[in-house]
């Protein structure tokens, strides 16, 4: 796949630069249920806050992340690790639909990004942005673009627009020139954006 999506990506000049200077795709061996709360623990957090609440969330779970662990973990342990009580709610609402459903990238695999986006939505704590994340991430779908992120909005900002806003029907005017690797172009663009 990297392949052709990089011979189709570097018809765009931005997007060329990119592919030279970053490389975005460290492997991680997070499962699927870690990423989905990480993705949770990320949300409107700084990327070094949300680093550290899950450094320390791993930590109060001896770095066994499962939806029986999480569901066992004490209120105060996960307060300490620097949860709110409102996410500790939600990792404990994606244990419970984990235990119920195969949410895993096999278990996905016949289901569309918007049957997916559904699914993960219908879980408290889990709106579009998480679950578009998810897509990204976890089930690595090539065609994905995130523009509910605010790194993705400012990053196409900077390199499409020197920095001036645009609207979101100008970035997917953009992003046309990378399909049907949104995703991968997309890596690269938070790449660039966290590299400032």
């Amino acid at each position: 796949m990297f392949d052709e999506a990089h011979s189709i990506l570097r018809n765009d000049p931005v997007m060329a630069d990119l592919l030279e200077r970053h490389d975005p795709y460290v492997e991680s061996d997070w499962t699927e249920f870690e990423r989905l709360c990480i993705s949770i623990l990320n949300q409107q957090l700084s990327t070094a806050s949300a680093a550290a609440v899950r450094e320390r969330f791993f930590e109060v779970l001896d770095d066994e992340v499962t939806p029986e662990t999480v569901l066992a973990a004490e209120t105060e342990a996960l307060r300490s690790a620097g949860l709110s009580r409102q996410k500790i709610e939600y990792v404990n609402n994606a244990a419970r639909a984990f235990q119920e459903r195969d949410y895993t990238r096999s278990g996905l695999a016949d289901h569309t990004n918007d049957e997916v986006v559904d699914a993960l939505t219908e879980i408290k704590g889990i709106g579009k942005w998480t679950a578009r994340m998810y897509l990204l991430f976890v089930l690595e779908r090539p065609d994905t673009l995130p523009l509910g992120d605010l790194a993705v909005r400012r990053g196409i900002e900077q390199l499409y627009a020197d920095g001036d806003e645009m609207t979101r029907a100008e970035m997917r005017e953009v992003a046309e020139a990378w399909r049907p690797y949104r995703s991968v172009a997309t890596r690269y663009i938070w790449a660039e954006y966290e590299s400032e």
